[in-house]
């Protein structure tokens, strides 16, 4: 165990870290001391200047420590977030508006961690996009190609080695055998691979005039399970686009109120954006363990439209009349807001 400064602090290493790093090479954090971040005069066990603790430790140990502090302090505070966010979250973002910020998760932090923890379930589930999109058999097409690569070097192995036997070796055979074999794999191949070529989706290189443009429909329609997997990837990286496609939308219900900031709208839309993804978390697992489908698309449709409203009437200090209309209008900007992120990605796909 480790041993306890006089400010309560963790000295980690204590008697064992002693014995294995017996020259911790520790800052002290005393009155009259340096802070060897800034250089500023410590009058107390943190700088007043930069707030770095002047206990500085040097040790194994506290990486150790650090990484304990760093998930209690934010699991200390995710706990303190999470009921306000499901169910006060109008008042969780006028408080954190307001200054009260220390004991909660900042908005942006819990967006990304609610994205981070729905795609993990998505993965862990096993949920992606269709396979069976660009297979024949159930076999990729990306699969087929890479196959016949491999039976055509098969075959190209398979005749250098039988021209190097001299004729009359009986081991010719054995190659002959095995050209035969890779040959007719490669007709095979070459057949589903025509399969798929005739897919009533037929390839045009010429739809816009646009070279890049109509090169990137092509792509999708050579092989449109790789590129709705490129988009899956894609909403994951680039799901932070949400919230500024979303804040000309969220202004436009308030624009003549000026006590309300963009960042205001900010933070309401990221703490919005937060619980839907743990929406989709807690929906995605019920559905894993056989909740009825019907439940969760009732769940998932009535859930948000109630979540909105009550975040809209307490954030901005609404009636539920008020409230309400907003949540309806901002339905319908929701549509367009998530019809310009598939967009934008579709696009980014299309030129990858």
């Amino acid at each position: 165990m480790g041993d306890f400064d006089a400010a309560g602090e963790l000295v980690t290493g204590g008697l064992l870290g002693r014995a294995v790093e017996p020259h911790h090479g520790e800052g002290q954090g005393q009155a009259g001391g340096i802070c060897l971040n800034c250089g500023t005069a410590l009058i107390g066990p943190h700088c007043h200047e930069c707030g770095q603790s002047g206990h500085i430790h040097r040790s194994l140990g506290a990486i150790g420590h650090e990484i304990l502090h760093g998930v209690a302090h934010f699991e200390g505070k995710l706990w303190k977030t999470l009921p306000l966010l499901a169910w006060r979250p109008g008042d969780l973002t006028r408080r954190y508006i307001a200054g009260e910020r220390a004991r909660f998760v900042s908005p942006m932090a819990i967006f990304l961690f609610s994205v981070f923890t729905m795609f993990a379930v998505f993965q862990i589930l096993g949920i992606s996009t269709p396979a069976e999109l660009n297979t024949v058999n159930g076999k990729p097409l990306a699969t087929i190609q890479q196959t016949r690569q491999e039976a055509v070097e098969e075959r190209q192995d398979a005749i250098k080695e039988r021209d190097e036997r001299p004729v009359g070796d009986p081991k010719r055979a054995k190659y002959e055998r095995r050209i035969a074999e890779a040959e007719n794999d490669i007709r095979g191949l070459d057949t589903a691979a025509k399969a798929i070529g005739e897919n009533p989706v037929k390839v045009t290189t010429k739809l816009t005039g646009w070279h890049a443009l109509d090169h990137g429909i092509e792509k999708w329609q050579k092989n449109p399970a790789l590129m709705l997997y490129k988009l899956q990837s894609s909403v994951y990286k680039f799901s932070w686009l949400l919230i500024p496609l979303s804040l000309p939308f969220v202004w436009l219900l308030f624009f003549w109120k000026r006590q309300y900031k963009l960042y205001d709208h900010t933070v309401f839309i990221t703490y919005s954006i937060a619980f839907m993804s743990m929406l989709f978390i807690v929906l995605t697992v019920l559905g894993a363990v056989g909740v009825s489908t019907g439940w969760l698309v009732t769940a998932g449709m009535l859930v948000p439209l109630v979540h909105m409203t009550r975040q809209m009437k307490q954030a901005y200090q609404l009636g539920w009349f008020s409230a309400v209309v907003r949540t309806l209008i901002l339905s319908w900007f929701i549509t367009i807001v998530i019809t310009l992120f598939v967009s934008l990605l579709v696009l980014m796909g299309m030129f990858g």
